[in-house]
């Protein structure tokens, strides 16, 4: 027994097209025009097209919020118990700075009695017055004017 002749079986006829369906473009309509292009695509699908874009103005992009706010000192301040020697070293892990920078800061720090270390954000400059006093230096923060 074949599929053809079981009871339930449906034969559906072959559809062909009766010649094939090739593609135009939108210039082959009769009476096509730019203009009535325009008229031809919804507002939706305007923006895709780029000729009829509108032209955007650039926005200036505001500064980053750590340009903006560096507005903080972080100063320390000469004491008589730690060693020049000691400073330097903390200053170099603190900051990450070379040691010729940390060893000037810390001769400003020993013959003005202070020093700028560094102008940041306040959350910034409050976590390296927390690391230094850590590490038994005096040092303070300061709104820049």
């Amino acid at each position: 027994m074949t599929a053809r002749d079981h009871p339930k079986a449906i034969i559906l006829p072959v559809i062909r097209p009766i010649r094939p369906i090739r593609p135009i473009s939108i210039a082959q309509i009769p009476g096509w025009r730019k203009r009535q292009a325009v008229a031809i695509f919804p507002p939706c699908l305007r923006r895709l097209r780029p000729s009829l874009r509108p032209k955007r103005r650039r926005r200036k992009k505001p500064a980053p919020r750590e340009l903006r706010d560096r507005g903080y000192l972080v100063i320390c301040w000469n004491d008589p118990v730690n060693l020049m020697v000691y400073v330097t070293h903390v200053f170099q892990i603190v900051f990450g700075w070379p040691k010729a920078r940390a060893e000037r800061h810390m001769m400003q720090v020993h013959q003005a009695g202070k020093s700028l270390l560094a102008r940041e954000t306040f959350e910034k400059a409050e976590h390296y017055v927390h690391q230094l006093q850590g590490y038994g230096l005096h040092a303070t923060m300061e709104r820049e004017e």
